[in-house]
């Protein structure tokens, strides 16, 4: 659902980007130079930037206000919340075991979604560092924000602050961006209340478990 104020000006496509019949683009979204958006049944929402080179494959949603930097790959089953950023290069899985062919080595499998195919979702708010791959099957966050070139092989929680290969989580962080503590927050010597040294929003952690106490007003 676009929120009251979005933009009201058509969708923007590069005249050399290609969004196939069934694509739903939202009002003041822009997809940029080289750009493969497939379709049926993808939609981007309201004001969202699809930045050059990135393919993004049908069935896939993408709430509003979302950027999705150059390169990446979104295969299908990948859902976007709103306000998502996706660093340039973070590239979605949705089968743990991909083969080419059937076991004959002599038909080639199809690429339609089928029983192997697992559904990843990125939650409001949650960014990726550039060079991120994400598994499948995952589910990532509100706020959440992944490391450059992590591998992400589990849930990550809301809030949490994750980097390496497998990613590992090592803090957690504001809906504004910066840390709220560095350590992994499901140790017992980050419990309890935080504020954010940027905005003043306050968190409360209890075992790892990053909830928002208060939602400080900022002006319109």
């Amino acid at each position: 659902m676009e929120r009251p104020g979005a933009s009201a000006k058509p969708p923007r496509v590069h005249a050399t980007a290609m969004v196939e019949e069934g694509v739903g683009l939202g009002p003041g979204t822009s997809v940029w130079d080289n750009v493969h958006v497939r379709g049926p049944g993808t939609r981007l929402g309201a004001d969202c930037i699809v930045g050059g080179k990135t393919l993004i494959a049908y069935g896939v949603t993408i709430g509003n206000r979302c950027k999705i930097n150059s390169n990446c790959y979104l295969c299908n089953g990948v859902t976007l919340g709103d306000a998502v950023m996706l660093g340039a290069g973070t590239t979605f899985t949705n089968d743990r075991f991909p083969r080419a062919c059937e076991p004959d080595g002599l038909t080639l499998r199809g690429s339609e979604p089928d029983a192997h195919t697992l559904e990843t979702t990125v939650g409001e708010g949650a960014t990726t560092g550039a060079g991120v791959t994400i598994g499948p099957g995952l589910a990532i966050g509100r706020y959440a924000m992944i490391g450059m070139a992590a591998v992400v092989t589990r849930d990550v929680a809301d809030f949490h602050l994750v980097v390496g290969s497998p990613a590992r989580p090592v803090g957690a962080v504001c809906r504004c961006g910066p840390p709220l503590f560095r350590g992994d927050p499901a140790d017992a010597s980050h419990a309890g209340e935080h504020v954010c040294g940027s905005c003043s929003r306050r968190y409360t952690n209890r075992g790892g478990r990053i909830r928002e106490i208060q939602v400080v007003d900022t002006p319109a």
